[in-house]
């Protein structure tokens, strides 16, 4: 099995391929978006989906199943007032309302041991429905 980093509060795993994904996604900028699922048998935190850099906020939002939890780190990029190109990383908690209740108590009570192990995100998100993360919600944040 490969590794994984503990979190202690939960007894949830983080696999290695979570931290070298995101890691790939900060430095190399070769995915725009990493989508988590936590397999709730071998108590794991997984990659789910990983979006290329062609991939754009929307193929992200589609990609989130409406009736169960996610993670999701997103590489925001803009340019602002004063020309400058800059690049955020999003956490989005996604739990939208037609999920089960174990699952909701789960990824809310493993959010902050995977917040932990992924360093570098400028912003956090908790949505329960597509409009709490629309892209004029992320713009906004990231001015």
């Amino acid at each position: 099995m490969a590794m994984a980093f503990k979190m202690a509060t939960t007894g949830m795993w983080v696999t290695d391929e979570c931290k070298n994904s995101f890691m790939e996604m900060k430095w190399k900028k070769v995915h725009r978006y990493i989508v988590f699922k936590i397999d709730e048998g071998s108590r794991l935190v997984t990659v789910d989906k990983v979006g290329g850099p062609a991939e754009n906020y929307d193929d992200l939002a589609a990609s989130l199943p409406k009736d169960d939890c996610r993670y999701a780190v997103f590489d925001f990029d803009f340019v602002t007032v004063d020309n400058c190109r800059k690049s955020k990383l999003f956490f989005i908690a996604w739990s939208p309302s037609e999920s089960r209740i174990r699952a909701k108590i789960l990824y809310a009570t493993s959010k902050a041991g995977l917040r932990r192990v992924l360093d570098g995100i400028s912003y956090e998100l908790q949505a329960t429905d597509p409009t709490e993360m629309g892209m004029d919600v992320i713009k906004d944040r990231a001015k």
